[in-house]
């Protein structure tokens, strides 16, 4: 049975009409201590879930509705390691990536956690053998430059995590992200280094993905380029993969490859081999710092009660909104300069996971999944596109992150920050009254202009600081969350069947580009028009 066929999910279509015409003003004003009691903490993260349209009944019907979809099972079964990826038949057992050493997690019956412990091992050796200057290139010199090349998991994780820890690196030594299998990606990310003391680290599972590869042979030919020598490879490329022949024959050595396994995602690995650039350039204590964090928020969602644990309050207000409201599109707005690629991270981890329309049973769906995620660093956007979330047409709930103490004291600057992020909250859940407005003086002509609605709903995070640790429970928190909503809607928030039409067509068109004379094409009739437009174009000289 569908959820949108429970008695539970029929109990909440009724509370939302009981809801008609409530508005934040109203509970606000009925419920004086709200702000205080609409709250949950997870060690030093704090979530203000107040300034939205919820009431204690809302949240018994939306915690009896994640007891309906078995929410508490599935979070044990995927814990025990069990194949709840079930499209692909796999374990998802990104948990396993920061359990401590002592623990037991199984996959057909095997101990899994000595097996990232030996990873994570190496990855420190290796970190602190470039950090150190002891891994030297191919003439001799130390590394002052890592470029990791992946995409997708392999590229937004580690490099959404450099930037939000930038202030933990090594800034004597630069590191860049190459993914983008557009060649001005790789060019600029190597123009101006110098080869003789640049690491290339090749992030990919299979060691096939066309874009990586792509991007991988172009790097290797810049260095041998710059080198002379084929034997240059070695010292300058290391893989984490699981393909340990292709790897070999790309000319890596395969003892120069970090593992790491099918069950765990790409979305959800920069905390695997796949974080080992961030390794390099935070140092491996730090990185167990994050991961110390990361098992933190793992070890809340486990055990906290429903109606108090934060990945599955943020799970079932985002449901609450979509599946009641019809909300479309989810803004994160952290208030953080440093965590600026949050939100494109955020946005493969939550719609590549649950952006889909078929269930688990292989029946498709009949009510809404995944939103849309979007946002930018606060202040930025408020200059943007907020005039559209307080006076547009479209219910846009939002996230507001922020830190009680600043990376760097400068001036008046975190005051200001953190008065924006609250003012804004304010502002959306209460607005401005026409008789506010009209007690201004302002012209008539302009009221209904500068009159707002309010009734915009929010949730707040604070956290002490952004650290190592507060990044493991930040991104852990939006795992779960991702995790809670997909299993309410019985869908696989762990396979991504849709990537894979695109690039099926793509390695069907790239010949039908290159070849010398005009090819034979049974695209239709608007892909076949596109090609032959491209040849011509692609071939005509010069710039316009």
């Amino acid at each position: 049975m569908s959820i949108a066929q429970t008695p539970e999910w029929e109990a909440l279509l009724a509370h939302r009409r009981d809801l008609e015409g409530a508005t934040l003003r109203d509970l606000f004003r009925e419920d004086p201590s709200r702000g205080e009691t609409f709250t949950a903490e997870a060690g030093d993260m704090f979530l203000d879930y107040s300034k939205n349209l919820v009431t204690g009944e809302t949240l018994r019907l939306l915690v009896a509705l994640a007891e309906r979809a078995g929410l508490r099972e599935r979070i044990d079964a995927m814990f025990r390691g069990e194949r709840i990826n079930v499209t692909e038949d796999r374990a998802v057992l990104h948990v396993a990536l920061r359990a401590p050493a002592g623990e037991v997690i199984e996959v057909d019956g095997q101990n899994v956690v000595p097996w990232v412990h030996e990873v994570l091992d190496r990855m420190s050796a290796f970190a602190e053998r470039v950090r150190s200057g002891e891994w030297r290139g191919f003439t001799g010199k130390p590394i002052r430059s890592v470029v990791n090349i992946g995409i997708g998991g392999s590229d937004l994780g580690p490099a959404m995590a450099y930037e939000a820890l930038r202030d933990f690196s090594d800034r004597s030594r630069a590191f860049r992200f190459v993914s983008n299998v557009d060649g001005t990606d790789v060019w600029e990310a190597t123009r101006d280094l110098d080869a003789e003391e640049t690491l290339f680290i090749v992030a990919s599972k299979t060691f096939t993905t066309i874009e990586t590869l792509t991007n991988a042979q172009s790097a290797r030919a810049w260095l041998v380029g710059a080198l002379g020598d084929e034997a240059a490879v070695a010292n300058h490329f290391v893989a984490v993969s699981t393909n340990a022949e292709e790897v070999a024959a790309f000319g890596i050595d395969p003892g120069n490859m970090f593992e790491f396994w099918d069950w765990v995602g790409g979305r959800y690995s920069f905390d695997s081999a796949i974080g080992l650039s961030l390794m390099i350039a935070i140092g491996p204590a730090h990185f167990r710092e994050m991961l110390a964090g990361f098992r933190q928020m793992d070890e809340h969602f486990r055990a906290a009660p429903f109606d108090r644990n934060l990945p599955v309050l943020l799970g079932l207000i985002g449901v609450w909104y979509g599946n009641f409201f019809g909300a479309e599109t989810h803004a994160v707005l952290p208030y953080s300069q440093y965590l600026w690629k949050l939100p494109s991270y955020l946005q493969q981890l939550d719609m590549e996971s649950n952006g889909k329309s078929i269930d688990l049973d292989g029946s498709p769906v009949d009510h809404q999944t995944g939103p849309i995620v979007w946002g930018t660093a606060g202040t930025n956007g408020q200059h943007a596109y907020y005039q559209l979330i307080h006076q547009g047409t479209k219910l846009i709930p939002c996230d507001f992150i922020g830190f009680a103490r600043p990376s760097h004291e400068v001036g008046r600057h975190q005051d200001l920050l953190m008065a924006n992020l609250f003012a804004q909250t304010e502002a959306l859940a209460f607005g401005k009254t026409r008789e506010q407005v009209q007690a201004e003086g302002v012209p008539p002509s302009q009221v209904p202009h500068r009159t707002f609605r309010g009734n915009h709903p929010t949730n707040t995070i604070l956290a002490t600081a952004l650290t190592p640790r507060a990044l493991g429970r930040l991104v852990a928190l939006y795992e779960h969350k991702v995790f809670t909503q997909g299993t309410i809607w019985h869908i696989d928030s762990f396979d991504q069947w849709g990537v894979e039409l695109g690039k099926a067509l793509a390695n069907r068109i790239v010949p039908e580009l290159e070849a010398g004379s005009e090819p034979e094409l049974a695209h239709d009739s608007s892909t076949n028009s596109l090609i032959r437009r491209y040849r011509r174009m692609r071939h005509a000289g010069g710039r316009t």
